[in-house]
């Protein structure tokens, strides 16, 4: 395993927690506004019916030919915040998504918005 030069090449790819088991797969992937590093990853989770995206995050993060491994346990990132597989993240949501996973959260000092989708 290695870390991902563009982790943007994984989309569609499925995700595994730190023990290999499967949580889902890579959606899309936001990034932090100030540094211009990709910092979490949406998965999605669920079945059809009942499909949304969490949010994991990528610090730590390994890609194989079959599957990115995080380094969140899956039970954490099943419980992580979501959005619908058709929203968007507003920026009120940012601070609860850092919160889940013990993270600090800082909006830019301008008070802009932390994280970007691309």
């Amino acid at each position: 395993m290695f870390e991902a030069e563009n982790i943007r090449d994984w989309i569609d790819s499925s995700v595994v927690d730190q023990n290999g088991d499967k949580i889902g797969a890579l959606e899309s992937i936001y990034f932090d506004t100030s540094t211009d590093q990709p910092t979490f990853a949406t998965v999605k989770v669920g079945i059809l019916s009942g499909q949304k995206l969490v949010f994991v995050p990528l610090a730590g993060a390994l890609v194989s030919p079959k599957h990115l491994k995080v380094m969140s346990d899956k039970k954490i990132v099943k419980d992580a915040p979501f959005i619908a597989t058709d929203g968007e993240l507003d920026a009120a949501s940012e601070p609860a998504v850092f919160a889940h996973y013990g993270l600090a959260y800082e909006t830019g000092t301008g008070g802009e918005r932390r994280l970007g989708r691309r």
